[in-house]
């Protein structure tokens, strides 16, 4: 089936919603999603939305920006963290206008709380910067955004699967994929697409993305010969709930939670004596490992402890009700009496497709631009996070950049040709499907797949070095040969689960490959990439962004300088 629209959202997140919002304005648009839209992972985001409203206290763009850029380790592009935090409170301003319930202070303005790594006057001492909604702030942004875009007429296909996207003239017009209900092709036309597809938290083993985070962005970009960006940069939150990674969001230490070890100290104060519990992912994760390490970990074993029980139980069920009911759930503990066990889970990826600040993908280092194709949200890498993203930053970088991208299209799309469709779109869907379900490999996709989590988890994760690296990196490749001698033990072709998780676990092979080649290649250690090899930052060698590539003779990287601006480099002291 071929669907003609002038604009195509493929992801239903976040930015992928204000995209399809902002160019809902004089085109037709339409969002494609995996799963259904409103279950999409920026609704699992918790603990905040970062802009310098200063409603609690004193504060300026300018103290987000150099936060912001120091977080990164100085690896963001400068001009493109000022777009961000230029623009954060107007952003703000904006969703609560749309309707947004946003937690209220006495005075009856958005309520704002502590967030790791944002600071006043330059990393003096910690601010109060992130809005919030409870702590279900995605949630509220996410059902706001889909009401609107359902009020503005923009059209949704949910549980259909992209493959391919679609090029004519050196122009993208479209993308190809499956019903998930029927495995029928499905062909969407364009003018203008727009990849908001999200992270690939799913390749490791611990994880706080949902299951549909398999990189099929990443994928698709490869696909058309693009490379990815700072694919190395990995950020894994400090506390996922032990053994499930279910995130526990730092708006739990924001109102006074603190981490102990096996001990009850408080060790943050040893790695961060100014921002303690609140310093950036990055070191509060190596923290935590380093405790456990150390032979510091809850009764021996590979956790710490997050105290909440000093908030009282009227507190935690008023500012984070959500995940109270989280740990009651999984956990079956009152955080108010018992101490809540956690440890470090992958949580985002700071890498992404190349693009401009209007949300242009871009071809090359150079920045020559992608006709017809764009990119936003986490899949997208417009380096405002650089090696590392501050908490709250996220959901902005979202917003900001989502409605950016959206007027990029307003503006762009009345001008542009509508290109003809490849001849071969639906086939190429179809032929990709049959040799599947028509295979009979002896490989199954849920071994291989515990293969890959286990193999990132142990060998490319917050601890890196060069020779684990290289051993992943052959690890990954034979996974990869052994993919190809997959078969399905079920042949239907209605809702066949089996056959999305074998297109998946390609998808995540080939952007795990990418990852550990990026890391082995980047020999010096910088945000959320730590090698003990290479255990210092080296701004002299290393202070460029790495483009990684498929060709026929295998990966391939090139590099470009980070785009410089008012922060020079110094040293992160917290």
């Amino acid at each position: 089936m071929i669907h003609e629209y002038d604009v195509v959202v493929i992801g239903g997140g976040i930015a992928g919603l204000y995209t399809a919002l902002t160019a809902s304005e004089n085109a037709k648009v339409a969002v494609i999603s995996k799963v259904h839209v409103t279950r999409s992972h920026s609704v699992a985001a918790q603990g905040g939305i970062a802009a310098s409203l200063g409603n609690e206290e004193e504060d300026h763009w300018e103290w987000h920006m150099y936060d912001t850029v120091k977080g990164s380790d100085f690896l963001a592009d400068q001009h493109a963290v000022e777009v961000l935090a230029q623009e954060a409170p107007n952003a703000i301003y904006t969703l609560e206008h749309m309707g947004v319930p946003f937690s209220r202070n006495a005075q009856g303005k958005i309520e704002q709380r502590r967030f790791g790594g944002h600071t006043r006057n330059f990393g003096e001492a910690p601010i109060k910067r992130a809005c919030y909604a409870s702590d279900r702030t995605g949630r509220a942004i996410m059902d706001t955004l889909y009401d609107r875009c359902l009020q503005k007429g923009v059209v949704f296909h949910n549980e259909v699967f992209i493959q391919h996207l679609l090029f004519a003239l050196n122009s993208c017009c479209g993308a190809a994929g499956y019903d998930l209900a029927t495995t029928e092709p499905q062909v969407f036309h364009a003018k203008a697409v727009v990849l908001a597809t999200g992270g690939c938290g799913k390749i490791y083993k611990t994880t706080s993305n949902g299951f549909a985070s398999t990189g099929d962005g990443f994928a698709l970009a490869l696909d058309a010969l693009l490379s990815l960006e700072d694919m190395e940069f990995v950020q894994f939150h400090p506390t996922g709930i032990y053994g499930l990674g279910i995130l526990i969001s730092e708006a739990a230490r924001a109102e006074g939670g603190v981490l102990r070890n096996g001990l009850g100290e408080r060790f943050m104060e040893r790695y961060a004596p100014t921002l303690k519990d609140l310093a950036p992912r990055d070191i509060v994760s190596r923290a935590v490992l380093n405790e456990i390490g150390e032979g510091k970990g809850v009764e021996g074993k590979d956790y710490v402890y997050l105290d909440l029980r000093e908030l009282g139980r009227e507190r935690l069920n008023q500012k984070l009700p959500e995940i109270t009911s989280l740990i009651k759930t999984y956990l079956g503990i009152d955080p108010s009496e018992t101490q809540v066990p956690v440890a470090p889970t992958c949580h985002y990826m700071m890498g992404g497709i190349p693009t401009d600040a209007e949300g242009h993908v871009l071809a090359d280092k150079s920045g020559t631009v992608l006709p017809g194709l764009y990119a936003a949200g986490e899949c997208a890498c417009v380096s405002v996070h650089g090696a590392n993203r501050l908490g709250c930053n996220s959901l902005i970088d979202l917003v900001v950049f989502g409605r950016r991208t959206g007027l990029s299209i307003f503006n762009e799309i009345k001008a542009r040709l509508v290109h003809p469709l490849p001849v071969q779109a639906e086939s190429l869907v179809l032929d990709k499907i049959n040799s599947l379900l028509e295979s009979h490999g002896t490989e199954r996709t849920a071994g291989l797949r515990e293969a890959l989590q286990c193999l990132m988890t142990e060998e490319c994760s917050v601890f890196r070095n060069g020779k684990t690296l290289e051993d992943a990196l052959g690890q990954v490749h034979q996974l990869k040969k052994r993919l190809l001698n997959v078969g399905l033990t079920n042949k239907s072709r209605v809702f066949n689960y089996e056959l999305q998780e074998a297109l998946e676990l390609g998808n995540m092979l080939r952007v795990a490959e990418v990852i550990v080649y990026s890391a082995l290649q980047r020999q010096e250690s910088r945000g959320a990439h730590f090698r003990s090899d290479y255990p210092q930052r080296n701004d002299e060698e290393w202070l460029k962004h790495t483009f990684v590539n498929e060709t026929p003779t295998g990966l391939k990287e090139t590099y470009k300088p980070v785009a410089a601006g008012r922060f020079a480099p110094e040293k992160r002291r917290y």
